[in-house]
């Protein structure tokens, strides 16, 4: 196995990559997830939503490879989807050497990483993005990308207040900048497939988030799988022992939830 940390953003150590490589086998070769983990843009929550997440995709044929992005308004949108293609940018340029299908790199993310995640695949074509990085239009969309607990609306009834104003570095983000950072509000022919996962009493980012996603891409004709679990916190991850030790609630451990990653790859098999 391969493991290498790779800086994305010169003179930024806080921007880097984390890649898993398994080691190749004969006449196989694999899909690429890129794993973004949430903390509400002020942190990223890697110890259960970065390498537990990579290792769990990898015995269904994936390497992985976990962004550590801009938080703790370091940086403000759109710095964090420059530096999420910057990564898709790596996987696909190394493909051969990760031995990866270039048309199979998928992004999941979780909670406000999520919302990073979902942003790559509706605003993939943001024009700052190609000013700053030298690359073909659409080399940095994604094949499908996996929506875990997302954060997806401004909308204040519903939205997560503290992750916006991280992304937007302020305490009162305008309506304008909620509405440009709203996902349901983005979506269209462009948007990458999309896999959904929320649990209907989650106390920090309310389910509505993934309805409004779901509903969007049902609009636009648009292909998604949503799965809404009946029971669980947020923020729980593989929802099994390995990331549940992680919180005090036993809920966070949870059997039927935890099927939500052989629902996700049976999803992205059939893209």
């Amino acid at each position: 196995m391969i493991f290498e940390r790779i800086s994305l953003w010169p003179g930024s150590e806080d921007v880097y990559l984390d890649v898993y490589v398994a080691d190749a086998l004969p006449n196989f070769t694999r899909k690429a997830m890129l794993v973004i983990p949430g903390g509400g843009y002020g942190g990223v929550c890697c110890d259960r939503e970065g390498e537990p997440i990579a290792m769990a995709f990898m015995p269904y044929g994936y390497n992985a490879f976990v962004l550590h992005y801009s938080v703790a308004r370091s940086r403000t949108f759109p710095d964090q989807l420059i530096e999420a293609s910057a990564a898709m940018k790596h996987i696909r340029d190394n493909a051969a050497r990760y031995n990866i299908d270039p048309e199979q790199v998928f992004v999941i993310g979780f909670s406000a990483g999520a919302h990073l995640a979902g942003t790559l695949g509706t605003l993939w074509h943001m024009p700052e993005i190609y000013e700053t990085i030298p690359m073909p239009e659409g080399y940095n969309k994604p094949t499908g990308m996996l929506l875990i607990y997302p954060v997806i609306s401004g909308d204040p009834a519903i939205s997560h207040p503290g992750s916006f104003c991280n992304l937007f570095g302020t305490d009162t983000p305008t309506a304008e900048q909620l509405e440009a950072a709203s996902l349901d509000k983005l979506v269209d022919e462009r948007s990458a497939p999309v896999f959904l996962m929320h649990t209907a009493n989650d106390q920090v980012v309310p389910i509505e988030n993934s309805l409004r996603m779901a509903m969007a891409y049902r609009r636009a004709g648009r292909t998604f799988e949503l799965h809404v679990y009946p029971d669980g916190p947020h923020g729980m991850a593989l929802a099994n022992p390995i990331t549940g030790g992680c919180f005090a609630d036993p809920r966070a451990i949870n059997a039927h939830c935890a099927t939500w990653v052989e629902n996700a790859v049976r999803w992205a098999e059939q893209l």
